[in-house]
């Protein structure tokens, strides 16, 4: 067992593809490491402490950038393939030959698709707030769904409280836990990473759009998805609709599912404890 903490973990590099992945790893130093694939405009700073800490104390957890994404170098990729082939080569370049992986929002489609890309590199899948291949967006332009447009377009006063509106509902249970939530997340005071810039957004929507219009069998690639997974989401999630974790576990062999009350996109750091426990029970069975 390390010594450190999500908030204390050193930010660490590596080079691969040309690219220097920044990158923080701690924990329990058994078993198969789990490495953590973030969200839209997230940086290594916007994962919950509580959830990092929690799942550390029975395993290896690694979180990384991925190419172009705050403090790693190389340009954000326009499709989730590019960017899942980017993950593999981060992977590759730390010696990990088995992993666990864990996906939220759109991280969770780079983890769909590096699990497509090398079956035999991933033992067990975790996807949170995410959705399959032409998914359901709503009447949604581009692909992102009507309250995600507006939540973008808003502004917020200090800055941070815009993940108040985009994680959490508007009840006085969730936006409590959203602001103790944003209290975990800012307690790192030192070697916090740097900011995502303006390059990040575009290149990831572009890759929304093109993994919403995917052609062919709708949903038929899932079931090529064998690994044990288990599928994580709000009941109120207004970024990635609920139905979607419904069609990711219908139609994936091994898939199980969690789904949350009075939760949004951020239901897992609504719900951390619960949340930790359900994880840590489904990678050790």
């Amino acid at each position: 067992m390390t010594t450190h903490t999500a908030v204390t973990a050193p930010t660490q590099f590596v080079e691969a593809k040309g690219i220097r992945f920044a990158y923080r790893r701690f924990g329990k130093k058994v078993g198969i490491p789990l490495i953590f694939n973030q969200h839209f405009i997230g940086n290594m700073d916007n994962w919950d402490p509580a959830v990092l800490d929690g799942l550390a104390n029975e395993r290896e957890t690694i979180t990384f950038n991925n190419a172009g994404i705050a403090s790693s170098t190389g340009e954000v990729p326009k499709t989730f393939a590019g960017m899942a082939k980017n993950a593999e080569a981060f992977i590759d370049a730390l010696g990990l030959k088995k992993v666990d992986l864990l996906g939220f929002s759109i991280g969770g489609m780079v983890a769909q698709q590096v699990t497509l890309d090398r079956s035999e590199l991933v033992r067990k899948l975790v996807l949170v707030g995410t959705a399959p291949r032409n998914f359901d967006a709503g009447n949604g332009q581009g692909h992102i769904t009507p309250e995600t447009a507006a939540v973008f377009a808003a502004t917020y006063d200090p800055p941070e409280n815009m993940w108040l509106k985009a994680l959490f509902t508007d009840s006085e249970e969730s936006q409590a836990a959203g602001r103790a939530f944003l209290k975990r997340c800012l307690a790192r005071t030192e070697n916090r990473d740097a900011p995502v810039d303006d390059n990040v957004a575009p290149a990831q929507l572009a890759a929304i759009a093109e993994w919403g219009s995917s052609s062919g069998e709708r949903f038929a690639y899932l079931k090529n998805i064998k690994q044990p997974a288990l599928v994580v989401g709000g009941n109120h999630d207004v970024d990635i609709y609920p139905v979607n974790s419904l069609y990711l576990v219908q139609n994936m062999p091994n898939a199980k599912l969690i789904l949350y009350p009075d939760s949004n996109h951020g239901s897992w750091y609504q719900n951390h404890k619960d949340f930790v426990f359900e994880a840590n029970r489904f990678f050790a069975s």
